[in-house]
């Protein structure tokens, strides 16, 4: 215990101080890496964590506050867009027009990949001693890694058994280390929470290396069941109907006009179009208190309380176990989601209501506590942050940057941009050209788009010919209710983010950069 605390402590201050140790040649010599656990949840919008201002009032997650209160907190996370590509972003470190040869395959949500092509890091971490794992929803691709990526994997394979890939709560197909798939019951949430703790406590798993573990919670996606002992949460309240529910929404592109999630209700409220989610293989999924849009929302706030339950659990284990002090933890979502903002109840879409995450980064040890970070992040970053805290060079160009100097100085200004985009259904090269026909360049009635974080403005270009720009102030403008790229005030600013973008898809190895489809100018 002495010896690996005394690691411990060489590791900090090699880190604090920004060298990196080399190894004498003795193992006793060499820090010891930290573990790393990385909570991932679904469709999960940073408003249903109390300790974000945006949260309503009366939202409770106690565990997930006290790991904020232990780290740092992001404000602005755009980790990703949607389930898919999300996830290939977590695995390569590149955005979904870089990760080679994933594509969309049969029935929705098959998918395939080919590993040679499209590599995940995990293995790199087992080439370099780490034991990895993986826990809960894999959504890309059949092949999900085990053996290769992954020494021990307990994952519901959607993309194999795609008959069963609407059962994110309850009766799910199960795969452990790339067997044959059995029938699990019970909450989901829950499962994989006992799985993942069991994991740390050292169950599968070498107890002499370091270990990286990926929590990938289903919840809260549709159809956003609660547990059952969560049903009588958050009763008498009241949601407020977002500004721009129903259209028309001025300043907002075509497009964006024909949103239409909720119609008025008998006495004016919104309710959700067609009395039922509407949601890829969950169609038909009825609110379980009702179809306004305040019952759905108190459902889905209900089904986060597992999460945070589970928070809760996992970091209990880690001290119990002693590590919490050598373990990273970082906790996000794939994306946020949308519930009535601009008439959404989905993901998808460019504003950061339908897909701005939580993220909360962990490590008292090396990193302060109660801090908030204000500078924008993205998915991208992720992976890269990972490698340096691992002491291990990054085996191919990722598209992000390492967050570390922002997580040992909160306060700093991030300089570089944050670039998000939408592909549809389209990966690797695939993208180079912008698709013109519905089908491939529309993903639930949302086109193809590219979005630049920058400071607190954000640019929108939205790759479908004749449509208009977007720009926003999102510190005066946090709903995004007034497009500035109708005020001339703006126009120099307009032009410089659209540079900046086009930049930045350069950066990143963009086919698409070189010929995106013209805009509509405003003026």
């Amino acid at each position: 215990m002495y010896r690996r605390r005394l690691r411990l402590l060489l590791a900090i201050i090699a880190i604090m101080s920004g060298f990196t140790l080399v190894s004498s040649g003795h193992a006793a010599d060499k820090p010891s890496p930290p573990n790393i656990l990385f909570i991932y949840t679904d469709d999960h919008t940073h408003r249903t964590v109390s300790c974000y201002p945006e949260a309503f009032d009366w939202v409770n997650t106690p565990n997930i506050d006290n790991l904020a209160k232990r780290g740092v907190r992001f404000t602005h996370a755009y980790i990703g867009t949607w389930c898919m590509p999300s996830r290939a972003t977590m695995l390569t470190g590149r955005h979904s027009y870089g990760v080679e040869s994933m594509r969309m395959v049969g029935q929705y949500p098959g998918s395939e990949y080919d590993p040679a092509k499209c590599p995940f890091w995990p293995s790199v971490f087992r080439e370099n001693g780490y034991c990895t794992a993986q826990v809960g929803k894999w959504h890309t691709g059949t092949d999900t890694g085990f053996g290769r990526d992954w020494d021990y994997q307990v994952v519901w394979n959607r993309p194999r058994h795609v008959d069963n890939s609407g059962a994110y709560y309850y009766d799910q197909l199960i795969e452990t280390n790339g067997g044959e798939a059995k029938m699990v019951e019970g909450y989901t949430t829950d499962n994989y929470t006992k799985w993942a703790s069991n994991f740390i406590r050292g169950e599968n798993r070498d107890a002499e290396k370091p270990w990286y573990l990926w929590v990938c919670y289903g919840a809260v996606h549709g159809p956003f069941t609660p547990a059952d002992r969560h049903m009588s949460e958050y009763a008498d309240l009241k949601v407020p109907t977002p500004a721009d529910i129903f259209p028309p929404r001025p300043g907002k592109p075509d497009w964006a006009q024909k949103i239409e999630y909720w119609v008025k209700g008998e006495k004016g409220e919104p309710v959700m179009k067609g009395g039922a989610f509407g949601g890829k293989t969950v169609e038909g999924a009825k609110g379980v208190h009702g179809n306004t849009l305040t019952d759905w929302v108190r459902q889905y706030h209900q089904g986060v309380l597992a999460i945070d339950e589970g928070v809760g659990k996992l970091m209990a284990t880690l001290k119990e176990t002693d590590q919490l002090d050598n373990t990273l933890v970082v906790f996000t979502s794939d994306q946020g989601f949308g519930w009535g903002q601009h008439g959404f109840c989905t993901k998808l879409a460019p504003y950061d209501a339908t897909i701005r995450s939580p993220m909360i980064v962990s490590m008292p040890s090396l990193l302060p506590e109660g801090a908030v970070c204000e500078s924008p992040v993205g998915g991208v970053d992720i992976a890269p942050t990972f490698f340096n805290f691992a002491g291990i060079e990054l085996p191919w160009k990722m598209h992000g940057r390492d967050l570390t100097p922002l997580l040992k100085n909160p306060k700093l200004v991030r300089k570089e941009p944050v670039l998000t985009t939408l592909t549809g259904r389209m990966y690797g090269s695939d993208t180079n050209v912008v698709p013109t026909n519905v089908e491939d360049l529309e993903l639930n009635g949302v086109p193809w788009w590219v979005s630049l974080v920058s400071g607190r403005l954000k640019y929108i270009r939205t790759l479908k010919e004749g449509e208009i720009e977007e720009l926003y102030d999102l510190a005066k403008d946090p709903e995004e209710l007034t497009n500035l790229a109708f005020d001339r005030k703006f126009a120099d600013k307009l032009s410089e983010l659209r540079a900046a973008t086009i930049a930045e898809l350069k950066r990143t190895d963009a086919g698409m950069a070189e010929h995106l489809p013209p805009v509509k100018m405003a003026f």
